[in-house]
């Protein structure tokens, strides 16, 4: 976790400090390195997909073949970029809101002004298993999650009734940083 602005030359504050109300940004981010052996079998299924295309002695016939190097590609393809999207998430809260952004290229994102941010709890315990898998989720009973890896977050509960759960390292300072930002921006906001 970072504090933003800084320069190379000041020392970065220690973590008694991390989360000081004149920091105008608190990073944070979680990351889940199980899911790059994931990519990997969809690179293989590419590959094997290629391979096919390129040396293949079938006897069957042109359609199962096209249907095959098909499948593996197209399968492969899902698998690369679906997990690739989720191998991690980054969590930026500025003075105005709070932005969420998945895997290397930020998509899904997702921006929440703090204004529409009734309070923010912390979680000791997020799994995959109590949302349905890793990735950007929603569930009627629970609300929506970004979740990445087993371990602690945030859940944000917004004014109109939902609820909004990250997976982030450092979860409790995000969550301590949230409640100053709600108390000192919002008058009559709830923490």
């Amino acid at each position: 976790m970072r504090d933003h602005p800084h320069d190379e030359s000041t020392p970065l504050p220690d973590a008694a400090h991390r989360d000081v109300p004149h920091a105008d940004v608190w990073t944070g981010r979680a990351t889940n390195r199980f899911q790059w052996l994931l990519a990997l079998v969809g690179a293989a299924c590419m590959g094997l997909g290629v391979e096919l295309a390129v040396d293949s002695a079938w006897t069957s016939g042109v359609a199962p073949l096209v249907m095959s190097v098909v499948g593996c590609i197209a399968a492969g393809l899902l698998v690369l970029f679906g997990t690739l999207a989720f191998v991690h998430v980054d969590l930026k809260l500025d003075r105005d809101s709070l932005e969420v952004r998945c895997g290397h290229i930020g998509l899904p994102r997702r921006r929440i002004p703090l204004a529409h941010v009734a309070g923010a709890d912390f979680e000791p315990l997020v799994t995959p298993r109590h949302w349905g898998g890793w990735g950007y989720r929603w569930r009627p009973e629970k609300g929506t999650a970004v979740v990445v890896r087993r371990g602690e977050g945030v859940v944000l509960r917004l004014w109109d009734g939902h609820t909004f759960t990250i997976t982030v390292d450092d979860a409790e300072s995000a969550v301590r940083v949230i409640r100053d930002r709600l108390r000192t921006g919002a008058p009559g906001a709830a923490r």
